[in-house]
């Protein structure tokens, strides 16, 4: 396993479960060390006892020497990162490197798979470079959900394996035959666009999910009610159906412009994808602008000089991952207005990402509130329906909440003297579990 970002750990621990002999690459020495130690950085339930039990059964190693690593692995996945590149192509020189790095070493015989999602043609490019006549390279995509990952790999609800050899395709398989899992057997090219396809799907229902609830606040309709009507529709679906601030994290923004960027250069126009990241931009832009409305000073829509306090900045909850998180975007853009920012997040209590030239990141909810026009609900963390909320009252200059997740409970907040707006749900209907 050549990486131990959320998938490369995941998956090592996770085979290793499964009875396998595992051992993690990654050139990180200090990161190496610590899970060695078992010593888990990665905010992920189940993961720091998945990696524990691996190393104490000896079936888990980690090594920063990933030569050793694969000199001997009848399978070697490659677990890199493929963040957005320039012009939004996926950036694929982790990949490419570790290709060249290990060329040599490799087994005859070995199947390498690519799990980084990677765009169509990386096996024949990987295949390439490896140079290897004697080694299969197999597309075998990832679909792991961010605080759910190692419940996802355990139970997946399928298993995609991209292959041009049938046999090494059967031995990828062999690898997950304890979970009895649904395969899909395919050609690479169908393997690698399978991801990204899915990932896009994803972002625009969640697009939709957000701009029907634009259409909900213009009539008076309660998005929640809509969505449940749709979403009890097998051939919908209710996931990926709740508004929010817009989407991000790890995977939908990379994967969605990588694929936009592969159409592009293919001559493909696909209006429906560049419509899908215009929405979220522009839904993102429309949230700033009701905060300006209700907070701004002037006429201009300027918050120079406003305090707002943001409760949750990581780009969903059960995380503490903030890339592309869409609650920092929407920071920016409230800063690009002048607003000055406080922000709360329960899963950055202890980890302090350094976000100094952006918002004040504080570990008290009431302290972040202090002197605020307006509290800011952008992440979906439950523990924030539990905040003592008249004592966040009594600390703020303003008296509403922006819950642009839907999240808390209306009259709770009355009763604290605050008032509450959500995305698409008139207050009067709002029914809170």
């Amino acid at each position: 396993m050549i990486g131990t970002g959320y998938v490369g750990l995941t998956t090592g621990a996770c085979l290793a479960s499964l009875g396998h002999e595992v051992v993690c690459a990654d050139a990180d020495p200090h990161k190496v060390g610590r899970l060695r130690a078992a010593q888990v950085d990665i905010l992920e339930p189940g993961l720091p006892e998945a990696v524990r039990d691996g190393l104490d059964a000896g079936r888990l190693e980690f090594t920063g020497d990933t030569a050793a690593a694969v000199a001997e692995a009848d399978v070697v996945f490659l677990c890199l990162p493929t963040p957005m590149g320039a012009g939004g192509a996926a950036d694929l020189a982790a990949v490419e490197a570790v290709a060249a790095q290990i060329r040599e070493v490799l087994r005859p015989g070995c199947v390498v798979v690519n799990k980084s999602t990677v765009p169509v043609g990386t096996c024949e490019r990987v295949a390439a470079l490896l140079g290897r006549t004697d080694v299969t390279v197999v597309s075998n995509p990832e679909f792991l959900r961010e605080g759910r990952a190692v419940h996802d790999f355990l139970h997946p609800d399928r298993v995609v394996i991209g292959a041009a050899d049938p046999d090494a395709a059967r031995r990828v398989a062999a690898l997950y035959a304890e979970l009895d899992a649904p395969l899909v057997l395919t050609d690479p090219a169908s393997a690698e666009l399978t991801k990204y396809a899915a990932n896009f799907f994803l972002a625009m229902k969640l697009s939709f999910a957000n701009n029907l609830a634009t259409l909900c606040e213009r009539f008076g309709a309660d998005i929640a009610d809509v969505t449940e009507g749709i979403g009890r529709d097998p051939r919908i679906g209710s996931a990926f159906l709740r508004p929010g601030p817009g989407w991000g994290g790890s995977c939908l923004p990379k994967d969605t412009h990588a694929l936009l960027t592969m159409c592009d250069l293919s001559g493909v126009d696909f209006p429906l994808l560049s419509a899908t990241i215009e929405t979220n931009v522009a839904h993102q832009r429309q949230l700033v602008e009701r905060v300006a409305t209700a907070c701004g000073r002037g006429g201009d829509g300027s918050l120079h000089g406003v305090r707002l306090a943001l409760y949750g900045i990581t780009f969903k909850a059960g995380t503490s991952d903030l890339r592309d998180s869409p609650a920092l975007a929407v920071a920016r853009l409230l800063r690009e207005r002048g607003a000055e920012l406080t922000a709360y997040d329960p899963a950055l209590r202890e980890q302090r990402p350094d976000l100094s030239d952006l918002v004040e990141l504080v570990d008290d909810p009431v302290r972040a509130a202090e002197g605020a026009a307006a509290c800011l609900v952008l992440t979906e963390w439950p523990q924030l329906r539990d905040l003592d909320w008249a004592a966040i009252a009594a600390r703020m200059a303003g008296h509403e909440v922006h819950d642009f997740r839907n999240l808390l409970d209306p009259d709770l907040l009355a009763r604290a003297g605050l008032s509450w707006q959500g995305i698409g749900r008139p207050a009067s209907a709002v029914r809170v579990p």
